[in-house]
């Protein structure tokens, strides 16, 4: 397991840095916006190029953000159901879903998207706007996030198995495996009954 858990840290060390590198996105994406917002309305003039790189933006910071998501356990889960699993059962429905599911998913989305930015390449593609830009940036987002999706895929993969065979850390317990919401939840929780705990 070793060299196993070795790539998976190298994986979780690539997955940051490009989660890192998206937070920078969301920041461009927003000071476009607002830029073009204000020229539009104050001097009355609009680019469509201005419009589309933040459609763009936003896309690449979801589709190359999905496995920093995935890493940091920001995804969807139904935590009124895993929370009453053991340890072992949580890692297994996780091991399922990742082989059963986002594993195929992931590749068929490959498979899927990578013609169709070839294709829109070879053929130089436009935006049908005027002054829009080209259209193949945008659609080699598609496979290059599945891919590093499906990377980090593998990184988790190989997490569960080696805490079900004793040679890792539970990631589903702790700190760092709750997701967001519940570390919000359980601080608003904590504020609220401080609050209570001063009232009386």
């Amino acid at each position: 397991m070793t060299p196993l858990l070795s790539l998976s840290r190298l994986i979780d060390k690539i997955s940051t840095g490009i989660g890192k590198f998206t937070m920078w996105l969301i920041l461009a994406t927003t000071l476009i916006s607002a830029g073009n917002a204000l020229v539009r309305k104050i001097f009355n003039i609009g680019s469509n190029s201005l419009l589309e790189i933040q459609w763009y933006l936003f896309a690449a910071v979801f589709l190359l953000g999905a496995g920093y998501g995935f890493l940091r356990n920001s995804h969807v889960r139904i935590d009124f159901l895993s929370t009453k699993m053991s340890a072992n059962a949580r890692n297994w429905v996780d091991i399922l879903g990742i082989v059963g599911v986002l594993v195929p998913f992931c590749s068929i989305s490959i498979a899927l998207g990578w013609p169709f930015f070839l294709q829109a390449y070879q053929s130089g593609e436009m935006s049908q706007n005027a002054g829009g830009l080209i259209r193949w940036p945008a659609y080699l987002l598609i496979p290059t996030g599945f891919a590093l999706l499906l990377m980090q895929s593998v990184s988790e993969l190989i997490k569960r198995v080696a805490f079900l065979r004793g040679a890792g850390p539970d990631v589903l317990s702790g700190e760092d495996a709750k997701s967001d919401d519940q570390k919000a939840a359980e601080a608003l929780e904590a504020k609220l009954a401080q609050e209570l705990a001063g009232v009386k």
